[in-house]
Formats: C-alpha cells, sequence, structure tokens
C-alpha cells in the first residue's frame, strides 16, 4: 500500500493545506465535494499541485509534519519544482 503527503491550494493559491492519506484520490475528491468539515472546506482548498509517494505511514507522516514547519517559499518552492504552472493535478491521478 502507498501513502500520500499531498498538498492543496485555493484558487487563487493564496492558501496552502499539507495533508497525508493513503488513499489519494479518494481523498482529493473529498476535498473538492467538501465532504470534510474543516480548514480546507473553510477556505476553500481543493486544488491538488503537489503529492509525494511513500511505502510506509510512518515515513509519510514524518514528511507531512517537515513541510507543515516550512517557511511558505520553502514550499512554494518544492510545489514549484514538481508542478511550476501550480495546476489542479487531480485529473492525472484519476
Amino acid at each position: 500500500m502507498n501513502y500520500f503527503v499531498y498538498i492543496l491550494v485555493n484558487k487563487i493559491n493564496t492558501v496552502l493545506y499539507i495533508g497525508v492519506t493513503n488513499n489519494l484520490v479518494k481523498r482529493v475528491w473529498e476535498h473538492k465535494n467538501k465532504v470534510v468539515e474543516g480548514f480546507t472546506k473553510r477556505y476553500n482548498v481543493d486544488k491538488l499541485v503537489y503529492y509525494e509517494v511513500f511505502d510506509n505511514p510512518e515515513d509519510a507522516m514524518i514528511k507531512e509534519k517537515q513541510l507543515k514547519k516550512w517557511k511558505r517559499a520553502w514550499k512554494e518552492r518544492l510545489i514549484n519544482e514538481f508542478n511550476p504552472e501550480w495546476k489542479d493535478i487531480y485529473d492525472h491521478i484519476k
């Protein structure tokens, strides 16, 4: 089983959200359809711009915690290297 650390942003790329899951397609669908109460629903954060794959949940959770501590500029650099146009890549993972 794979585990994923992912970054979602809002429509104008001003709000970032970092999460971890073992089912990226389902989890992003939940964010897009406002199934999940909380931060992403409140701030309309549902555009997938980055993800990373891990073989075990511990590594994924460690990475998620690291990213959450990073400065915004570091997160933006990571996204720019992975997805320079900050396009929603959800349709590419389905």
